[in-house]
Order: structure tokens, then C-alpha cells, then sequence
């Protein structure tokens, strides 16, 4: 198997399924955290970060996928309009994950500003669409509208909006799952390893 092929192979093992509900639980206790702290972040993809970068940017995106279902069930139905933002930050992390980019901090920094770039670049549109163009983040929104009424721009303004709260939020995330990663024994994430390499769907 190439490297091109094995970066998106992945196998429904053990500890691929229980990797998947870790994953989900950590990012479901980082939003409820945050957003009962009123805190200028989202803290909700960390758990997809870290699965990712253990297990494949698949796993890591069904992980985030299953979280905002989840959420959008149990506490807000507007999670489910941004699933396809977890779903592409997931596939980012894993992607840059296989190809060398959690090596250090300052690398994980990198892929933080990446992910953080494509969180921007997915959910700015959906903001336009659904709300008007702002994200529901009492910082990001002062923003918005200071800068509506400085320009008219709906689009600038969400994209600064989004951006003011998604790039420092997931620069902490990866730096935050990278810190879990580099503590795990590496007999657990060798087995993630072999399992890439083992089966592809």
C-alpha cells in the first residue's frame, strides 16, 4: 500500500470504536465548559484533533461529524449546520497528523492556524446563510457589528467574526490535543499506527 493510499485507510477495530465516543465526550464537555464560562472560544474539537491524529483524518472526521449530531440533539439544533465544518477540521488534522505535522509544539501551532483557516472558510457561508452572517459568539458578534457599521459588508463582517473567534480557538485545540498525544504511551498510539496500515475501506 502507497502512503497516498494509507493515509485514508482505517479499520473498525476495538479501539477505533472506543476512540470514536472519547472523542465525542471530549469535545461535548470542552463546548458545554466554554459556553458556560462565556469564553471567546469554542473548545468543542479537541476530542476530533486528538482522534485524528491517533487514528486518520476518517475517524477524526466521523468523530466530529457524531458530536454535533449529538449535541444538536441533546443541546442545540444549530450544531447540526456545522457538522460539515467538523467534518473538514477532522480531515485537515488527520491529513497534516500522517504527514509529519505533530512533531513538535510549533508545528502543532501550524496545524492549529490550518484547521483554524478551514473552520473559517466552511462556516463563514453558513453564518451568511442562516444567520444573517454572524456565529452566535458574544465577542466575534461586537465585532461583526462594529465592522457592518463601519463597511456595510455582510461577508467581510462575518469573516472577521468567524476568524477573530476560529483561529485562536483551534490553534488551543490542536495544541491542547497534541498535549494529550504526547503523554499517551506510545504502546496505545502504535496500535492506531498498525491499524492504518493493516485495512482500507
Amino acid at each position: 500500500m502507497s502512503a497516498n493510499q494509507s493515509i485514508w485507510s482505517f479499520r473498525f477495530s476495538v479501539a477505533a470504536i472506543v476512540l470514536i465516543p472519547v472523542a465525542v465526550g471530549i469535545n461535548y464537555i470542552g463546548k458545554l465548559f466554554a459556553g458556560a464560562l462565556k469564553l471567546p472560544l469554542w473548545l468543542d474539537a479537541i476530542g476530533t484533533v486528538l482522534s485524528s491524529m491517533l487514528a486518520g483524518p476518517i475517524i477524526g472526521a466521523l468523530s466530529g461529524l457524531i458530536n454535533n449530531i449529538i449535541y444538536g440533539l441533546t443541546v442545540d439544533p444549530i450544531s447540526f449546520i456545522y457538522a460539515l465544518t467538523s467534518v473538514f477540521m477532522g480531515l485537515v488534522a488527520g491529513y497534516m497528523a500522517f504527514k509529519g505535522w505533530i512533531s513538535s509544539w510549533g508545528k502543532a501551532v501550524v496545524v492549529g492556524l490550518a484547521v483554524g483557516i478551514t473552520a473559517v472558510v466552511i462556516s463563514t457561508p453558513l453564518n451568511v446563510w442562516f444567520w444573517g452572517g454572524q456565529t452566535g459568539n458574544f465577542w466575534g458578534d461586537a465585532l461583526f457589528t462594529y465592522v457592518m457599521s463601519q463597511t456595510g459588508s455582510t461577508w467581510l463582517a462575518s469573516f472577521l467574526d468567524e476568524l477573530v473567534v476560529d483561529l485562536p480557538d483551534k490553534v488551543i485545540t490542536v495544541l491542547a490535543a497534541y498535549g494529550i498525544y504526547r503523554i499517551l504511551p506510545q504502546s496505545l498510539t502504535m496500535l492506531y499506527k498498525n491499524n492504518n496500515k493493516t485495512e482500507s475501506i
